[in-house]
């Protein structure tokens, strides 16, 4: 009888990388700039480069603890299967050790180079993240995207409070917008991706509460939106150049939203257009609506 030796996982670099979502990460680092461009008070550009690189590092640690956690979860879903954990070519300890170090030495850096406000802030988000919505929300309620959208609202919050020392009304616009704006980018994903969240008993919307019921709270919150988005420039926060912007933009959302609002159960994955093409634009969205904000503000500074 021969004895087996267990294969050490050779893990490479690219797959913690991947534990850290540098898709959505981009997204993450791209608000939180723009939080701190738009504050009325400029940052020397070293601790300005390090207060985008704190919330970078803790948005990653906070995904690499989320994939430590959902490890299982993702091994039974067709478009998480890929990733480092589930596809075996890394091991569940040093995922959740590497997400520990990001997330705690994030923090750190942050309270030390930056201040301790932000860095308590940037704590609460990565909890938030790997914890509250991972952990808690996710398994237990259709709205966890919802509640649970207030993690990746805090990075513009973050940046903002990196260069001014304070909160505002301002940034807690900037919070609100995005926290709004996660139901329906967040949805618009589920319908075309149900069966995998139904497959592994995850109760997204779209399972618990069927097409119909989605589709009207993809609408309900793109039409909450539309004068969320303009609150910046109502409360003297951003000028013309962003409050057109913002208009154009959510109204475009809005007629989006509108014919996935309006639309009956499809039943097929590949004739989903309208909820690929919201998806695909809410994307662009927050791209574009936080690129106003900071033109805008370039255009007072230089004026």
């Amino acid at each position: 009888m021969t004895q087996q030796t267990a294969v050490p996982l050779v893990t490479d670099w690219r797959d913690f990388f991947a534990l850290t979502k540098p898709r959505v990460m981009s997204l993450v680092i791209f608000t939180g700039l723009c939080g701190m461009l738009a504050a009325p008070e400029r940052i020397h550009p070293v601790l300005g480069f390090t207060a985008i690189l704190c919330i970078a590092v803790g948005a990653g640690g906070a995904a690499a603890l989320n994939q430590w956690w959902e490890a299982d979860l993702d091994a039974g879903m067709r478009r998480t299967s890929g990733r480092p954990l589930p596809a075996g070519r890394m091991d569940r300890i040093n995922a959740r050790d590497f997400g520990v170090a990001l997330s705690v030495g994030s923090v750190l850096l942050m309270g030390v180079a930056i201040g301790w406000l932000a860095a308590v802030i940037l704590a609460l988000s990565i909890v938030y993240y790997a914890v509250v919505y991972t952990i808690w929300l996710k398994p237990r309620t259709p709205q966890n995207i919802v509640i649970g959208g207030g993690a990746g609202a805090f990075p513009p919050l973050i940046g903002w409070v990196a260069a001014t020392g304070d909160i505002t009304l301002m940034p807690i616009a900037l919070f609100a917008i995005i926290f709004f704006w996660t139901p329906p980018h967040f949805w618009s994903l589920a319908l075309f991706v149900q069966s995998d969240y139904a497959k592994v008993g995850i109760p997204m919307l779209p399972v618990v509460a069927g097409e119909v019921a989605t589709r009207r709270q993809i609408l309900l919150y793109s039409a909450l939106l539309l004068p969320l988005s303009l609150v910046p420039w109502m409360i003297g926060g951003a000028g013309s150049v962003y409050g057109l912007s913002a208009a154009a933009l959510s109204l475009a959302f809005l007629v989006l939203a509108t014919r996935v609002g309006l639309r009956r159960r499809s039943g097929e994955a590949d004739s989903m257009k309208p909820e690929k093409q919201l998806f695909a634009f809410s994307v662009i969205y927050l791209f574009a609506l936080f690129a106003a904000l900071v033109a805008d503000r370039w255009l007072v500074v230089q004026g």
